[in-house]
């Protein structure tokens, strides 16, 4: 009972901040613009703002982990591969193959992994870690994945793939990640004022993130692809933890490392997937009923994993 009450501490103040978001939506208190709003005003400012002052306020050097770097690189690497190969062998159509490979392991690794880790461990030093290793592999393999499989294209667009890394080193998060790893490494000085002022615009992240991920989800608006959806949607939260969390125990990674690795692989898929596939000419309802799946039954199997975990006495 202990293992369970701990497992719904991780995850039920998540869940409910985004069904407090979907109520929201229903109500036309926060409508679909206003989501959209919020989800770009949390990815540019306040959780770039948390990984800072996470990062800032901790011994980066001491904290480093080449060895769960390397990890999570291999491990969504791996993924990528894995859910491309089963899209060959269950999808006919190319251009629904790159749908299902970006929804089947692509995930909102930054809001959730912080989320996730500072509830059960009230600091999220290991989420900035997880996302060097996984989220810029995630955008660039989902632009080589959806120019290869683009309807009527015959060749990888280059030039989508040379924004999308240029637009790694702009993005606002790992620009966060990356400040913050400079001003520890120097072992600048964080003053009264200045951190307590970082601290509230962090403290923004988490709640209107999520929120405005549960108003973005739509259940009426899942139809076709539906049986595709719910196999990517098993592949996102419960194949590829099958697979690689056995590999992260026995590589010996525990506590908030362990958790990382789990929102990396387990989490829902993100709604930026969909963005992109429209923006390079995909359909998206694919994607777009996995993003809606994934997020409703992520609460339920991300729960059962905690609590697995922490039957095995791991985290």
């Amino acid at each position: 009972m202990n293992n369970l009450i701990f497992s719904l501490n991780a995850t039920m103040p998540v869940f409910l901040l985004m069904v407090f978001g979907y109520f929201l939506n229903r109500i036309g208190w926060m409508d679909d613009e206003l989501a959209a709003k919020l989800n770009t005003f949390v990815f540019r400012i306040p959780l770039p703002v948390l990984l800072f002052h996470q990062l800032a306020t901790t011994d980066f050097i001491k904290a480093w982990d080449t060895k769960f770097v390397l990890f999570c690189f291999f491990a969504t690497f791996a993924s990528i591969l894995i859910v491309t190969l089963l899209s060959s062998l269950l999808i006919k159509q190319r251009d629904l193959q790159g749908e299902f490979i970006q929804a089947s392991y692509r995930s909102s690794a930054a809001l959730l992994g912080i989320a996730y880790i500072s509830n059960l461990y009230g600091r999220a030093t290991m989420a900035p870690l997880m996302i060097i290793g996984a989220v810029p592999l995630y955008n660039i393999m989902a632009v080589v994945v959806l120019s290869l499989t683009e309807p009527g294209a015959e060749k990888l667009n280059k030039a989508v793939l040379k924004k999308t890394i240029l637009g790694i080193f702009k993005n606002p998060i790992i620009i966060g990640i990356v400040l913050g790893f400079f001003y520890s490494i120097l072992n600048l000085p964080m003053g009264k004022i200045p951190d307590k002022f970082l601290s509230e615009v962090a403290a923004l992240s988490t709640p209107l993130g999520l929120m405005a991920m549960g108003a973005s989800v739509d259940v009426k608006k899942i139809g076709g692809q539906l049986k595709n959806a719910i196999v990517a949607s098993f592949i996102k939260l419960v194949g590829l933890e099958i697979i690689f969390l056995p590999l992260a125990i026995k590589f010996g990674f525990r506590y908030d490392k362990l958790i990382a690795i789990l929102i990396m692989l387990g989490s829902a898929t993100t709604v930026s997937s969909y963005v992109m596939c429209r923006n390079m000419h995909h359909e998206g309802i694919l994607t777009s009923n996995t993003v809606i799946l994934t997020t409703i039954l992520s609460a339920f199997t991300l729960t059962f994993w905690i609590f697995l975990l922490r039957t095995l006495h791991t985290i």
